[in-house]
């Protein structure tokens, strides 16, 4: 049962795993619609950035302050080497996002081909997710009074939601850029794959060290306001459905507020 001191391991592969999972059903849409309205795409890319900003809050640094019995000290650092630690990754990592040229490539320059940059960009935009459903977890499996099942399960319906229209934003792209239905089939799903490796990694962090939860906390919470403000969040603001993206924002926001409310 949950109550008796559940593994946090656990835990985080099954939440992870159903995240993953959401991605697969978002991208399998690429096997019955080869290309996706501009306005549907950036409302559904401005929808996952408002989800994954108030999970960051509500679902992440609002419990790391409580941890430290209000003192912000440790979740502003854990936020800040959060980002900055994506930032090194975006500068090392070669990766190219969908939709864009070869020529706008990031990272270290390599011959690899676009394939292989797309999976490179989607696991550095996934794995905070992973990350953070990991860390929800540990803290819940540790015990910590801040730290609430629902909580976890709020942030992991939430995150699991936004990667629903994520997927087929990663997939149907793919599709109109050439590639075979089943090819951009698994490239999108695959960019969920790496997300129960960042689960595991949250979990193990709490096997290390209890006193380390509330920057582990913050630190998914960076890592994830990073990618919404280097990624996502710029991509769906490309085309001239801009406005529909902010308002893809606010609902996004509202929906993740009201799952970590009601059921945190």
């Amino acid at each position: 049962m949950l109550e008796t001191n559940p593994s946090p391991v656990l835990l985080a592969l099954l939440g992870t795993l159903f995240t993953w999972f959401m991605t697969a059903l978002g991208s399998s849409f690429v096997l019955f619609f080869k290309s996706i309205k501009p306005w549907a795409l950036d409302t559904m890319l401005g929808f996952a950035a408002g989800v994954m900003i108030a999970a960051s809050f509500w679902s992440l640094l609002n419990p790391a302050i409580a941890m430290s019995e209000g003192n912000p000290l440790p979740a502003v650092i854990g936020f800040l080497t959060g980002g900055l630690f994506l930032r090194r990754i975006d500068l090392l990592l070669p990766h190219l996002h969908v939709g864009h040229e070869i020529t706008e490539r990031g990272g270290l320059k390599t011959p690899w081909g676009k394939s292989t940059l797309f999976f490179l960009a989607v696991t550095l935009h996934n794995f905070p997710e992973g990350l953070a459903v990991g860390v929800a977890f540990g803290a819940v499996a540790a015990g910590l009074e801040s730290a609430t099942l629902a909580a976890a399960l709020a942030l992991t319906l939430g995150i699991g939601i936004q990667n629903l229209p994520e997927g087929a934003a990663v997939s149907i792209p793919l599709r109109r850029e050439g590639m075979s239905r089943g090819k951009s089939f698994f490239w999108g799903q695959f960019s969920g794959m790496v997300e129960p490796l960042g689960g595991l990694l949250g979990a193990g962090m709490v096997l290390v060290a209890r006193p380390l939860m509330p920057y582990a906390l913050a630190f998914a919470a960076g890592a994830m306001i990073y990618v919404v403000a280097e990624d996502v969040i710029p991509e769906s603001q490309r085309g001239k459905y801009a406005h529909l993206a902010i308002l893809g924002v606010m609902l996004g926001f509202a929906v993740m507020m009201f799952l970590d409310v009601a059921l945190g």
